[in-house]
């Protein structure tokens, strides 16, 4: 969930987010994991926040919102901002889902209908925030009738004792909690 270059990279807008992200080394894990999952053949999504220069088909219905409109240039659809860190080394088979609007990847998205064409039933999401866009990511999934494992040391949100205390207290009840170790060494052999 959104480990973009302007969200959490070089060209981060959120400077603290950038930092939690950094210090939790959530790029790593989620790297690790994205490796471990191709191996297994699991379809890698990641899902992107993008906006078009003249935020045509984007409501500004939030504070937060109104605050990346008055960004110059933030998450430009089709510009480095949008592309993913470097760390996520993206490979041709994953699959890349923008949305224009809201603060989670369900709404607006074709996320939905491409997991349920491949059989998908369980999700491990990482990414950020733990503030907005997992919160809603997990609820979601949830309520469209998905089991949802979130790869703990993978997400980051601000300040740190706050996501710490959504995940443990709110998306514990959602979420299956588990670490990127405890993810990898769960998993079966890879298919031949």
């Amino acid at each position: 969930m959104e480990l973009q270059r302007g969200v959490v990279g070089d060209l981060a807008t959120f400077p603290a987010l950038r930092d939690a992200v950094a210090g939790a080394n959530v790029a790593g894990h989620t790297a690790a994991l994205c490796h471990h999952g191709r191996e297994h053949r699991w379809p890698i999504v990641h899902c992107l926040a993008e906006f078009r220069r003249d935020w045509a088909g984007s409501v500004i219905n939030s504070p937060l919102h109104a605050a990346m409109a008055r960004i110059p240039g933030h998450l430009v659809a089709a510009t480095p901002a949008t592309d993913l860190i470097p760390e996520i080394a993206a490979s041709p088979a994953d699959f890349h889902i923008p949305r224009l609007s809201g603060v989670s990847p369900f709404c607006g998205t074709a996320l939905d209908q491409t997991l349920r064409s491949m059989g998908v039933t369980v999700l491990i999401v990482t990414g950020v925030s733990v503030n907005l866009g997992v919160l809603g990511l997990c609820i979601e999934a949830v309520n469209l009738g998905y089991q949802v494992v979130l790869a703990t040391d993978a997400v980051a949100g601000t300040p740190a004792a706050y996501a710490d205390a959504v995940i443990r207290e709110t998306l514990s009840l959602v979420c299956t909690l588990a670490t990127t170790e405890e993810i990898i060494a769960a998993s079966p052999t890879p298919p031949a």
